[in-house]
């Protein structure tokens, strides 16, 4: 005989794996400092790269104000600039990486949590049933 609740816990559980196998089960495997921090490397190296790219289509853009100003002091001060944006924007971005991923983590955990629940509640729904099925065949022996 099938039991409607443990179809409806078998289908939402199975449900919430499709649904969230990549966001939440990862979660898991790492401590929250873990995962933020790993993220928050991932987003230094391509924040770098990105910044590097652009410094590089800038400079090859004012090539020609470069080459014909030729100034140290113009140019140290250039740097100086494009060092104080790079970090500012670095900071930034971390700031909000830090932010997201640390959100992502607790809703993950919380997901988590509600498909744990949901796997001992019909873990106790297999053992009520095991235990009728011994105690029907003891009555009948």
């Amino acid at each position: 005989m099938l039991n409607e609740e443990k179809i409806r816990l078998m289908t939402g559980i199975a449900m919430f794996e499709k649904k969230a196998e990549k966001e939440s089960f990862p979660v898991n495997r790492y401590f929250k400092s873990d995962y933020v921090g790993s993220h928050m490397i991932r987003s230094f190296i391509s924040y770098t790269i990105t910044c590097i790219l652009c410094f590089t289509l800038w400079l090859l853009y004012q090539f020609e104000d470069i080459l014909n100003t030729m100034d140290i002091e113009v140019l140290i001060s250039w740097g100086r600039t494009i060092g104080i944006y790079y970090a500012a924007g670095l900071v930034i971005y971390l700031l909000i990486t830090h932010r997201v991923y640390s959100r992502r983590y607790d809703a993950a955990l919380k997901n988590m949590k509600i498909y744990q629940a949901k796997l001992r509640r019909l873990e106790r729904r297999y053992e009520v049933q095991a235990a009728s099925k011994e105690s029907e065949e003891g009555r009948r022996l």
